[in-house]
């Protein structure tokens, strides 16, 4: 199969579909708070580092400068949210939902950019990112479940999320040169944004014991 916009829009819709099997596991698995929190953190984590080593790789200045905009992202969104307590789950629930997002931005480049290579190189990419995203769907599910959103509504945010990814590749497949440039400041943002979400969100959490108290909100 020739590889064109069509069949790299395909790809990375694969990917996106593949970030809702991350829900799964709370289907068996109790949503204890405490303990998905500290699973979510640790993806998450774990996600930004190798968002940065990537970036670093393609441009260190403009991946750092990317990470800098992303924390000061989600500063600016924390406050225009709030803090009051009735919004707090609601808060979490939008963050990391947009941090995903962003994430994914820089991954459906990467999609297409990859295709610009060759059908082999698109192919490994489009499966590791498909891969890559089913923890990034359970992060999600981490945050959302014990505080009240089913599986299925997980699932869907979770996909959602990743929409970004058939959204861009097909344009990064198209302008190959143009979108390596940015590469590195949206792998950057979504790294910062990674980071300072679970610093200033699910780390307090776990320290407070408040995110076990939200796991016991009624469905």
């Amino acid at each position: 199969m020739p590889v064109n916009v069509w069949t790299v829009t395909a790809a990375a819709a694969v990917t996106a579909l593949a970030t809702g099997l991350g829900a799964l596991p709370f289907r068996w698995f109790p949503a204890t708070a405490r303990l998905w929190n500290a699973v979510a953190a640790l993806l998450m984590l774990a996600a930004a580092g190798s968002l940065l080593w990537q970036g670093y790789g393609l441009g260190a200045g403009r991946t750092f400068a990317g990470a800098g905009i992303g924390v000061l992202f989600i500063t600016v969104v924390r406050r225009f949210v709030g803090d009051s307590e009735d919004v707090l789950v609601t808060r979490k629930a939008l963050l990391i939902v947009t941090v995903m997002t962003a994430h994914s931005a820089a991954e459906g480049i990467g999609v297409g950019v990859s295709y610009g290579g060759g059908k082999s190189l698109g192919l490994f990419v489009t499966l590791l990112i498909a891969l890559h995203n089913i923890p990034e769907g359970l992060a999600i599910g981490a945050v959302l479940v014990p505080r009240g959103a089913s599986v299925r509504a997980a699932a869907w945010w979770s996909v959602f999320s990743s929409l970004p990814q058939p959204l861009l590749a097909p344009a990064a497949f198209l302008f190959v040169e143009q979108f390596r440039t940015v590469l590195p400041g949206g792998l950057g943002f979504a790294a910062g944004a990674m980071v300072w979400m679970v610093w200033s969100e699910l780390v307090p959490d776990l320290r407070s014991g408040r995110a076990l108290r939200a796991s016991t909100h009624p469905r």
